[in-house]
């Protein structure tokens, strides 16, 4: 039986029962593309966690750094000051709490907290992240970014989109399994919008499950509210719904098993039909 360790929690992935997870994302940031200022205080953090747990969320990712494409680096006192307390608060609500930092002292201070999964933007790509993480049972998501939030979107290129993004997560894997983390405890996410262009993107999500194959490890896709959503709508960001809901189908359909997503009620309904007519 195949299973993905998150912390406190352990998900089954392919047994009868199984179905795509729901990640529910929480950003207590003042400037994120979607919502930033709905939810930077404790209490409107805490409100939006219990809606997500009364719709059937699985996880709870919580992000104090915005990385839309072109945002500026917060300080760590300050990342530290928005995060530590929302963890305080929802650590015991009965859902896994994902945190969403490149930051090793942030992954630190969260695990010791509470917190059952780390999700790094950078992949672990820094030695100091991956001794963040090792000791502890944590899940963990693998990400590819190409360059930075402040620039990655200026001028993607890839000679293979779908090769390069493999390459760098059979990569990271490896250095994490070195560093004696269990592969249960991995998730990996081709990083959707993170320095590809809109061909870069379908292209991934069109062959996600020759990623999925090649590493043998359960695939995290966000691409809610996304500008691909949007390119293909031609909606604002407010009025994607309907994309990120056929967008989401899309990609379990491609193999995807966790799904980042803002609407957490209308993915969990979206999933509960087209799971009972396949």
């Amino acid at each position: 039986m195949k299973y993905f360790q998150c912390g406190r929690y352990r998900f089954d992935l392919d047994g009868e029962e199984s179905r795509p997870l729901v990640m529910g994302i929480l950003n207590v940031t003042p400037d994120s593309f979607s919502d930033g200022g709905r939810y930077d205080s404790v209490p409107a953090a805490i409100s939006r966690a219990e809606v997500m747990i009364r719709e059937g969320v699985d996880i709870i990712d919580i992000g104090a750094e915005s990385s839309r494409p072109g945002a500026a680096a917060v300080s760590l006192q300050e990342e530290l000051d928005r995060i530590m307390p929302v963890i305080e608060a929802l650590k015991d609500c009965g859902k896994p709490l994902s945190v969403d930092t490149y930051k090793p002292d942030v992954m630190t201070a969260a695990l010791v907290s509470g917190a059952d999964m780390i999700n790094d933007i950078c992949g672990f790509f820094s030695e100091k992240s991956l001794q963040a993480v090792a000791a502890y049972d944590c899940g963990l998501c693998v990400m590819h970014m190409q360059g930075d939030p402040g620039t990655m979107q200026n001028n993607p290129q890839y000679d293979d989109v779908v090769v390069e993004v493999s390459d760098f997560l059979v990569r990271q894997v490896n250095r994490l399994a070195s560093s004696g983390v269990a592969s249960n405890r991995i998730c990996i996410d081709p990083g959707f919008g993170f320095g590809k262009t809109l061909d870069d993107n379908l292209t991934l999500l069109k062959n996600l499950d020759v990623v999925r194959k090649r590493l043998d490890l359960p695939v995290l896709a966000g691409l809610s509210r996304k500008s691909v959503v949007g390119a293909l709508t031609g909606k604002p960001v407010g009025e994607r719904l309907a994309g990120n809901l056929a967008i989401a189908l899309s990609v379990v359909s491609h193999g995807a098993s966790i799904l980042r997503v803002h609407e957490v009620g209308e993915t969990v309904d979206a999933l509960k039909v087209w799971l009972a007519t396949q």
